[in-house]
């Protein structure tokens, strides 16, 4: 199964980026590239999810 969340990515005024994923209240990252960004965006919904996991077991 493969799961598809929407990034919201722009450019912060004190630069690099910011992101968001309307889908996962909470979720959001920062970094300087646009990768860097994904990566911590990506990190930030994973331990999301995964809290969320443990409070319904």
């Amino acid at each position: 199964m493969k799961a598809e969340l929407t990034a919201i990515i722009e450019a912060a005024e004190e630069g690099g980026y910011w992101a968001i994923c309307p889908e996962i209240p909470g979720a959001n990252g920062q970094g300087e590239t646009i990768e860097e960004v994904k990566e911590n965006l990506k990190s930030a919904i994973q331990l999301i999810l995964e809290d969320r996991l443990e409070d319904i077991r």
